[in-house]
């Protein structure tokens, strides 16, 4: 039986492409769009600034996006900033609590498993500051443990910083058994949701984290916006990464003061219209569910991964996925050829590194094919990746590869 999500999305309305590549970015469901063509055809104005009916209603659309966020997180309205995506949150963590807090010596633990959003950022802070990189030693299989984040931590250990479910693998990480180990080093948790926020729920006091960020584009929102939580108390110790207009409280021609958290880091004309697309997305999945959510999308990828596994010729670097994702090669192929031949029979994956070079030095590849199933697939689209597969291999065999 189809999913009948599928009629949601106006993009797989007689999608001649089986799109398998939701973990780069989301498809929109049509209320979603609505609500952003509303506020440009209805609204159109900035927020906090002008006291005419469309300027408040604009305030009043963005702010309840900041409630929505805020709820769907399990956080005070007050710890939730906008910001242009999960790679500008990330980057005002280590900047700014960077900044503040690390000294030469101290220490930051990472691991090879992080994108690029989160791992450059705090390889950028500790080079800045004559800080520590350690990174987390996986299993076989490519999994974190709370054991072995408690092997590498130190007194000098400032900051802690993991995906919760990473992209390449789809692996979740224990992030809440992983939390009280960090602080009882005295150090802070950083958590990138980017991945998870469209597969698992997130309660932030459960987790444990001291930040957390998240991007819409990827939990079926628009591209443009994402959400940074940081405990309240926390946050207001933090000084703007950036100045100009709205974040101010008072100017003068030599000092300035700011607004409290978490206007203080919104300078400028934010993206409003994201904003208001980003609560509409998130009132779809409260609406579908996101147990629902995980449960079709987790049904979809067993179907495909046994019978991907059943290929000979593919080489699968990951199994038990919790994000839908299936890490592949095709022997002896280059994954940009596998790709576009994919592309030629209808059928979108990935391929690359997809923004985590050091998963695949640990892997000991260059690039590798993704496949990332989402809930709004269907299992029609999923047999057209097999047999897309299955047509790859005979074809690349015989050309001789």
């Amino acid at each position: 039986m189809e999913n009948r999500s599928r009629l949601d999305f106006p993009k797989l309305k007689d999608a001649k492409t089986a799109y398998f590549d939701s973990a780069a970015t989301s498809l929109k469901p049509s209320v979603v769009i609505d609500a952003i063509d509303d506020y440009y055809r209805r609204i159109s104005a900035n927020i906090h600034r002008g006291v005419y009916d469309e300027a408040y209603e604009a305030t009043r659309l963005y702010e309840e996006a900041r409630e929505a966020a805020a709820s769907f997180i399990g956080a005070q309205t007050e710890e939730i900033v906008f910001t242009r995506g999960a790679t500008s949150a990330l980057n005002f963590v280590a900047s700014a609590y960077g900044a503040a807090h690390l000294k030469e010596g101290d220490e930051i633990v990472l691991s090879e498993l992080e994108h690029h959003s989160l791992l450059l950022p705090f390889q950028a802070a500790a080079a800045k500051a004559k800080a520590k990189l350690v990174y987390v030693p996986l299993n076989a299989s490519g999994r974190i443990t709370a054991e072995a984040v408690e092997s590498v931590l130190t007194k000098r250990t400032k900051i802690v910083a993991l995906a919760m479910l990473t992209n390449v693998f789809g692996y979740r990480a224990p992030i809440e058994a992983i939390a009280p180990l960090v602080h009882a080093r005295g150090a802070v948790l950083v958590v990138d949701a980017a991945q998870a926020a469209l597969h698992q729920k997130i309660d932030v006091s459960t987790l444990g984290c001291d930040f957390l960020a998240f991007s819409g584009h990827k939990m079926l929102g628009p591209t443009g916006i994402g959400v940074l939580y940081g405990k309240k108390a926390i946050l207001e110790t933090l000084e703007p990464l950036e100045y100009g207009g709205d974040m101010n409280d008072r100017v003068g021609k030599f000092v300035s003061e700011w607004k409290d958290s978490p206007f203080r880091f919104e300078a400028g004309t934010m993206p409003i219209a994201e904003a208001i697309g980003l609560a509409a997305a998130i009132r779809y999945i409260r609406q579908t569910g996101i147990e629902t959510i995980e449960h079709d999308t987790t049904r979809l990828y067993r179907y495909t991964f046994a019978l991907l596994k059943k290929i000979d010729g593919v080489t699968i670097y990951n199994a038990d996925s919790e994000a839908g994702i299936v890490a592949f090669n095709l022997d002896r192929v280059h994954p940009h050829d596998a790709a576009s031949f994919y592309a030629e029979q209808g059928v979108a994956v990935r391929a690359g590194h997809h923004c985590a070079q050091l998963v695949m030095q640990w892997l000991g590849i260059e690039a590798s094919l993704r496949a990332s199933i989402a809930f709004y697939n269907s299992y029609s689209e999923c047999d057209r990746l097999v047999e897309a597969t299955k047509e790859a291999v005979r074809f690349f065999q015989r050309v001789g590869f």
